[in-house]
């Protein structure tokens, strides 16, 4: 496990995802509600080149980036108001898996067994304050990506 301090070393994680990131890829964000998901989401794409705040896809569920705006296509997809994992078939997002990143908060939501070539970063809150990561890495990231 690693401690990130504060919520710009939580970015910072995430925009060391953005470096290697390519269409095709699912990262997968798991955690209470605060752990900071929304902050490595927001981290990547801003290294990506968005400019100002992504907003949280809460409500819309699917919150899609495309060039120029970011340099690789993505998809930042919240699960967190689904209730069961047949709903993900209405969102397209395994089609959407050819020509983009999937970035995926509450991936439980989706059942156990979606997307097992999927980065999954597990955030949790410590006792300070600080949060802690923990990962699995599937052989499809093996070498690509180390957390700061």
């Amino acid at each position: 496990m690693i401690r990130l301090a504060d919520p710009q070393e939580t970015e910072a994680l995430g925009a060391s995802l953005a470096a290697t990131l390519l269409p095709g890829d699912v990262i997968m964000l798991d955690g209470p509600l605060g752990a900071g998901k929304t902050s490595i989401a927001r981290g990547l794409l801003a290294a990506l080149g968005l400019k100002g705040e992504a907003p949280s896809p809460s409500f819309a569920i699917v919150q899609p980036y495309a060039p120029p705006e970011v340099r690789v296509p993505v998809l930042h997809v919240d699960l967190y108001r689904i209730d069961d994992p047949r709903e993900l078939d209405e969102l397209g997002l395994d089609e959407a898996r050819h020509d983009s990143a999937l970035v995926i908060e509450w991936p439980e939501r989706a059942g156990p067994a979606v997307w097992p070539d999927a980065l999954r970063l597990r955030l949790e809150i410590l006792s300070d304050g600080s949060r802690g990561l923990t990962w699995h890495a599937p052989p499809a990231w093996e070498g690509r990506w180390r957390p700061i």
